[in-house]
């Protein structure tokens, strides 16, 4: 309890201290963000209720649309062919800095504000990466520096992305190939976490691809003779994938979900499909293992005497990282202090990691140093880092949820409708507005965040992985 409470005296003091370094301006985003706070958490609930998946984002981004046009933002619905993706831009010239937000739901997972399991509605969707503050948060960070802007404390252009789909389908790559980040000089990103930093390590690259298989049906008793299985060639497809998964690079990863194996069991099913990833911290390496598991395919269908079909989804990037806008966003994240949590949050977080079977540490409220990059770093993806190797991009994360709760589950659905969410969230949209300001206020910041980007990114060429127009309707 003394070490606790030292702890907390410690870093009211540095908050202090760091408070009375900070500018004008700063202090300008601070007050902006509490000032809608209200209005953002009310946002992040209302997204929260509706847990909209892939492409059928409509309400929630209206909300967010609503509310940037109604705090003067000039709002494009639409972008893309996307009907649930838009932008919101204030000011003009340069520097143009942009924020994402993102806002899907993943399915399955609906949960109530409750530390136990407890569904809102069984079988809905829920935000169980906590995409509901994500939106909410990026947008009051671009209306803090919009007013700015019109006070005429900044000047540049501000732009908020709002990007659906990033659980499924990752349709930012198409917004990428859109052009939507070509007038940008830096790209501002977060992502809800279980600690607080800057974030400094890439993610996954990957691909998607849909294998279908066409046989001739027969009834399975009477004449099974004159069937061909696409369910066998299914079985044979991920028994191959299974046995290959010993020779494929350490860092690689595999996965496959069969969304049609046949109907009933009497007949011999002339149809069959699944949908497969393939994963690499490195687009390079993760390719030719792509390119093998496509051929297995091929060598399944020849097995069971059917025919094939792969369709590509979309595919993206591993995220191009950026540690000297690390710096910055580190700077910020110092000069903001830790989160402070109430006995009952800290309680409710206890009660998640029991629920969960974790330690019951309760909640992680230190900024955490800036790391070392990791070459092969572990994780998830994402399709910001389509963007990242288009624009640089600062990261950023911030905690949301009690240390080590299981991630894309109930227990963080439950953390973002209550207050351990709102309070990660408005501290997200203070560091990004801080670190915006840094971006405006200062041309030597982006040259050095720019000139890092263009070393990482070399001489390789962007080339986004889809074909086609996004795939609108097929969730």
């Amino acid at each position: 309890m003394k070490k606790q409470l030292l702890f907390l005296v410690c870093s009211l003091m540095a908050f202090s201290l760091s408070a009375q370094k900070m500018s004008k301006n700063k202090k300008a985003v601070l007050a902006s963000v509490e000032k809608h706070k209200a209005e953002l958490i009310k946002i992040s609930d209302s997204i929260w209720a509706m847990a909209e998946t892939a492409f059928k984002e409509t309400g929630s981004a209206e909300v967010l649309a609503n509310y940037a046009e109604k705090n003067g933002m000039t709002v494009t619905r639409g972008v893309a062919e996307i009907p649930t993706a838009f932008t919101a831009t204030y000011g003009s010239g340069k520097p143009v800095i942009s924020i994402l937000g993102e806002f899907d739901a993943l399915p399955g997972i609906s949960q109530k504000a409750s530390p136990v399991k407890e569904p809102l509605k069984p079988g809905a969707a829920g935000h169980g990466c906590g995409h509901n503050m994500f939106g909410a948060s990026s947008l009051g960070a671009a209306i803090a520096i919009k007013e700015l802007m019109e006070a005429g404390s900044l000047k540049g252009t501000i732009k908020f992305l709002g990007t659906p789909a990033e659980e499924k389908f990752f349709a930012k790559v198409w917004m990428v190939q859109a052009g939507l980040w070509d007038d940008v000089d830096v790209n501002l990103s977060w992502h809800p976490s279980a600690g607080i930093k800057a974030d400094v390590q890439s993610g996954l690259s990957l691909i998607d691809f849909i294998v279908e298989f066409y046989g001739q049906t027969a009834h399975a008793s009477a004449d099974p003779w004159n069937g061909r299985s696409a369910s066998d060639a299914l079985e044979l497809y991920t028994s191959g994938i299974n046995y290959y998964r010993e020779h494929i690079l350490p860092t690689s990863r595999i996965h496959y979900h069969i969304q049609d194996g046949g109907q009933v069991v009497n007949v011999v099913p002339d149809y069959a499909k699944l949908w497969v990833r393939v994963r690499d911290p490195k687009r390079s390496k993760m390719l030719p293992t792509y390119e093998r598991v496509k051929a297995m395919a091929e060598g399944a269908a020849i097995m069971a005497n059917v025919d094939y079909k792969i369709s590509l989804v979309s595919g993206i990037y591993e995220t191009l990282v950026n540690r000297e806008g690390g710096k910055i966003m580190q700077a910020n994240l110092e000069m903001l202090g830790p989160i402070t949590y109430t006995e009952e949050e800290t309680a409710f977080g206890k009660a998640i990691q029991k629920a969960t079977q974790k330690p019951e540490v309760g909640m992680d409220s230190k900024i955490y140093p800036l790391e070392e990059t990791l070459e092969n770093p572990g994780g998830g993806s994402t399709d910001v880092g389509d963007v990242s190797w288009n624009v640089p991009n600062i990261n950023l994360g911030v905690t949301v949820a009690p240390k080590d709760t299981p991630w894309h589950s109930w227990a963080v659905v439950a953390c973002g409708g209550m207050s351990i969410g709102h309070k990660g969230m408005v501290y997200a949209a203070k560091a990004l507005g801080m670190t915006a300001v840094d971006l405006f206020e200062d041309e030597k910041k982006i040259a050095k965040v720019t000139e890092e980007f263009k070393k990482r990114k070399g001489n390789e060429v962007y080339k986004p992985m889809i074909d086609g127009p996004p795939p609108i309707g097929s969730n």
